[in-house]
């Protein structure tokens, strides 16, 4: 891969002083540190060492790495370790892919409480996979899940949703046997978006009963209750988009797609394509268009990406098993 003509740190570098003293009081410790960190990866600031060839002599600077998980210089060597770790946790079977998004009604609550909300989505999401593969009209058997939790879209609009990747089968109820999928795309589903759907809404308003979340800003409306049942109303109105696709190979190209999503930031720097005092144009995909590329001017990237700081504490990927052979203990016959 060629070198980027222009990297997200050469933006904060030029405007970033600019921008902190006008949003400063906006900014919490994980995005000041974010900042920071690009701001000085791979510069004097964080040191370096020099690096000597044995035959001719030569010297070369070489500045340290910031090594901070937003950064899109530094996740290739984390990518690797992830990936080596995994690699011999997946099962030799084919595997499918399930997406199951938001509706951008709930993004305001999502900003608000990024925590509570994304846990919410995580416990959701992996209790209505496993619930329906269990019941014996859709698979009968106890299946795995690794979810990957993405809360952007290429736009770098807020854009919550979760990607799992399960194993094309689970175990039988007295974990002797392997049994696969009887359906196209693993589990139905119309029945996966509304089990979805009611299992999200219903921990939603638990959170809200017990004072729990926290409706300030664009959300102070919501702290009325007449206008939260409102909105739970709306939502249970509209179809949950659940997205599945269809077996995607074996563990090599199973780890391929992970480590994409495990160790991706907000923007790449080879989709910046110009910058200009306080206009950046970048290209992006949309998916909803048959992935079509589109080029985006944005006047103020950089307030956008630091929406995009993961907090303290927060993970952006789980996994419920079994769905690694860590967990497989006993000789399967497979049905």
């Amino acid at each position: 891969m060629t070198r980027p003509t222009l990297e997200v740190a050469d933006i904060l570098r030029a405007q970033g002083d600019r921008f902190l003293d006008r949003y400063r009081s906006s900014f919490g410790f994980q995005q000041l540190k974010a900042f920071r960190a690009i701001q000085r990866c791979r510069t004097a600031a964080l040191g370096g060492h020099r690096d000597a060839c044995l035959r001719c002599g030569y010297q070369a600077i070489s500045y340290n790495s910031c090594r901070n998980r937003h950064c899109p210089k530094c996740q290739a060597q984390a990518r690797e370790r992830w990936l080596q770790a995994r690699e011999r946790e997946l099962l030799a079977t084919t595997y499918f892919h399930i997406v199951f998004t938001l509706p951008h009604e709930l993004n305001l609550l999502a900003l608000e409480n990024p925590r509570l909300f994304y846990d919410l989505l995580f416990t959701a999401s992996a209790q209505t996979l496993l619930e329906i593969a269990v019941d014996p009209k859709h698979l009968g058997a106890e299946i795995g899940v690794i979810s990957i939790l993405y809360t952007w879209g290429q736009n770098l609009l807020l854009h919550p949703h979760i990607h799992c990747a399960i194993p094309a089968g689970g175990l039988s109820p007295d974990h002797r046997y392997w049994i696969r999928p009887r359906y196209p795309f693993f589990l139905p589903v119309k029945v996966l978006s509304r089990v979805f759907r009611g299992k999200f809404l219903t921990g939603l308003k638990r959170l809200y009963r017990r004072k729990k979340l926290h409706c300030a800003g664009p959300a102070a409306a919501l702290a009325d209750p007449r206008q939260f049942a409102k909105l739970i109303r709306r939502l249970h109105r509209h179809n949950w988009v659940v997205y599945a696709k269809p077996a995607f190979g074996g563990p090599t190209q199973v780890l391929r797609y992970l480590g994409r999503y495990t160790h991706r930031v907000a923007i790449s720097n080879h989709r910046l394509l110009t910058f200009e005092q306080e206009r950046v144009t970048f290209r992006w995909k949309d998916y909803a268009h048959a992935g079509k590329l589109f080029c985006a001017v944005m006047g103020k990237m950089t307030c956008g990406n630091c929406r995009l700081v993961w907090q303290e504490g927060t993970f952006n990927q789980k996994c419920w098993s079994p769905c690694s052979t860590a967990w497989m203990q006993i000789p399967l016959v497979p049905l």
